[in-house]
């Protein structure tokens, strides 16, 4: 018998996303909202709670409140934006943290889907904070740059308009005040005792992003080499389906040198990096922002929640 599965929010970026990856399966009814009845509370409360499962695709505040309108017990709900991702009563939609984490996400009624720097940053620090590599009070950095459509329809809008500013050709710094809204989760998840310093930078091409964590070894709880901190990352992440870990140093896969934010676009990939040297140690996670940030998290949740393979779909 088919899921249904509603997307409260189709019409955003990953809203579309999701849908475009459900439409072509054969084990999917997607609900569908008439045009004029999306903003409908009736209509929507109707949908959500004759769903299987339900992505929630809005603004913070308007999750909440769909969030709220669903009153069967048996509707399961995943939710994209950044509304529940600290909150004990939703689990955490990264199911390669931990097999706990996949176990929550198996059994799960709420679960919040990670945000796309966030996922970069955590599948960085999440393994060094178990593994007792990094000591509370470390002044943890973290640089990514992302691709434009991370913002959204409107942003896209703009960046693919021919009067865009000479500006928005260029990487452009934003969340100077260190307030950006991953904030919360970087920290919560990984379990750190202060928030990082986070520079983030959305540059003109489309998707795809990197996420660096760089490590100054004489900080950390012991000296630490590359090499053994490669070991801890691909002890962590072995037997994972999407998430790899690179050859040391990635010189066979990066013969020029260069770190692509966009290789892994459409993918539902993520590939982390361990370079650098005895005295400062550079990790790196590139993934899509709409994939493994966003949509394809999502999809890959609902597969573990429906006990079927988590790969369905995303490849």
């Amino acid at each position: 018998m088919k899921k249904k599965v509603f997307i409260d929010g189709k019409a955003g970026t990953t809203g579309l996303k999701i849908y475009e990856r459900l439409g072509s399966r054969d084990d999917i009814e997607i609900l569908l909202i008439d045009e004029d009845k999306r903003k409908d509370v009736n209509e929507r409360a109707r949908l959500i709670n004759s769903a299987d499962i339900v992505f929630l695709c809005l603004p913070d505040d308007a999750a909440r409140e769909a969030a709220a309108l669903c009153t069967n017990p048996d509707v399961r709900i995943i939710d994209a934006s950044t509304a529940h991702r600290t909150s004990p009563d939703w689990d955490y939609g990264f199911p390669e943290l931990s097999e706990k984490h996949r176990e929550n996400i198996r059994n799960s009624k709420r679960v919040a889907n990670p945000g796309c720097y966030a996922s970069g940053f955590i599948s960085l620090v999440y393994p060094l904070v178990q593994a007792g590599v990094l000591p509370e009070d470390y002044p943890i950095t973290c640089h990514a740059v992302s691709g434009y459509s991370g913002a959204g329809n409107k942003a896209i809008a703009v960046m693919e308009s021919s009067d865009k500013t000479k500006e928005m050709y260029s990487p452009r710094q934003y969340a100077l005040g260190q307030t950006h809204k991953h904030l919360p989760e970087m920290q919560k998840v990984c379990g750190l005792k202060y928030a990082p310093m986070f520079n983030p930078i959305v540059d003109d091409y489309f998707s795809g992003m990197v996420v660096s964590v760089p490590l100054i070894t004489r900080c950390l709880t012991k000296k630490y080499t590359p090499a053994d901190i490669h070991e801890i990352m691909s002890a962590h992440y072995a037997g994972q389906h999407f998430v790899k870990v690179m050859e040391l140093g990635g010189t066979e896969t990066l013969p020029d040198g260069f770190l692509a934010a966009n290789t892994l676009a459409d993918t539902n990939n993520m590939q982390i990096f361990v370079t650098g040297n005895d005295d400062r140690i550079l990790l790196c996670s590139r993934f899509d922002n709409l994939g493994k940030g966003a949509s394809g998290a999502a999809v890959q949740s609902m597969n573990i929640m429906l006990g079927i393979d988590e790969a369905t779909g995303l490849e």
